[in-house]
């Protein structure tokens, strides 16, 4: 008699080990035959909520480089970010495949023909196989999209769109500096130009002044649109940011270990089984991080994530 294992128990479609989502791993796998590892670029950009087009300051939790910590300087070329970064992966990752990640701050909010340089020049780059570009939906001008449109001709684009929340009280409130209607704008826009890039919506969970219910509608609204990907992060307090002062003013309290593992098991449950789940957690550099302590054993909390779907014996989109 076979023994009955988790995996062989499972009932979700796409996968091919215990999990019960769909996770990024897989879908590089099925995507490019292989491990894929993914390049870090940081070309000197900012954001409109930053320079002053739609505020200043930015969202109340990025550090300082745009979530672009891990990349390397701006001011080296990219062909040397790329090989600076492969080096020291190269322990991590045993693949000559990489995606490369641009990354820090918003990647489609500078002249076309700037974007257009730097997204060319990491086509060229040895192994890459893929281009991924995080940017938010107020940033899509009809040109960029056009541009992006023939991207996706000859490359595996995946654009990355920062949502966060679709409440537009939280977004007042984290400095965002568009609405949820301004995001919507943007993505059918994008979604219009060609349907061969990917969309991924990045979302995060713990945003000052959220209930449960807030963090579920913002699911529900991503779910009806049915990305080819979702992000899903949780809120770090990082040093020198203005969600630290609110921190230390006590007027923050970050989620649980708990709270998270079970608002991330129920929005699985919520989205589509045939998005890809790119993300259950975010990252934070280390000696910038405030809270919470217990986020920086991100293994620990994806297997109680797993755990807790095969407890509930659930899985993406079950209650979709």
């Amino acid at each position: 008699m076979r023994k009955l294992t988790q995996k062989s128990e499972n009932p979700y479609k796409n996968t091919d080990s215990n999990k019960r989502y769909y996770t990024y791993d897989y879908y590089l796998r099925r995507r490019f035959g292989a491990k894929v590892a993914k390049i870090p670029f940081d070309i000197g950009l900012t954001c409109p909520n930053i320079d002053g087009r739609c505020g200043v300051g930015g969202c109340i939790y990025c550090s300082g480089r745009g979530s672009g910590d891990f990349a390397e300087s701006p001011l080296l070329p990219i062909e040397e970010q790329y090989r600076l970064t492969r080096e020291k992966l190269s322990s991590k990752w045993s693949t000559e495949r990489c995606i490369a990640y641009f990354q820090a701050h918003t990647n489609t909010y500078a002249p076309l023909e700037f974007l257009k340089d730097s997204f060319e020049r990491a086509l060229l780059l040895d192994g890459v196989v893929g281009i991924n570009i995080a940017t938010r939906a107020d940033c899509l001008e009809r040109d960029v999209c056009e541009y992006l449109a023939d991207l996706a001709e000859r490359t595996v684009l995946t654009v990355e769109l920062g949502l966060q929340s679709s409440s537009d009280k939280t977004a007042e409130i984290i400095n965002r500096g568009h609405t949820y209607a301004d995001f919507l704008d943007g993505y059918r826009r994008l979604r219009e130009a060609s349907d061969k890039i990917e969309i991924c919506v990045h979302i995060i969970f713990g945003l000052p002044g959220e209930s449960r219910e807030d963090m579920m509608k913002t699911v529900c609204d991503v779910a009806a649109l049915a990305p080819d990907q979702v992000k899903i992060h949780l809120l770090h307090v990082l040093k020198n940011t203005e969600m630290a002062r609110i921190y230390e003013r006590g007027e923050y309290t970050p989620l649980e270990k708990d709270e998270y593992v079970a608002l991330v098991a129920d929005a699985i449950e919520l989205l589509p089984p045939d998005t890809v789940v790119a993300r259950l957690t975010g990252d934070g550099m280390a000696d910038d991080l405030l809270a919470p302590d217990w986020s920086r054993k991100k293994v620990a909390v994806i297997n109680d994530i797993d755990k807790l779907l095969y407890s509930r014996s659930s899985w993406q989109g079950s209650k979709s």
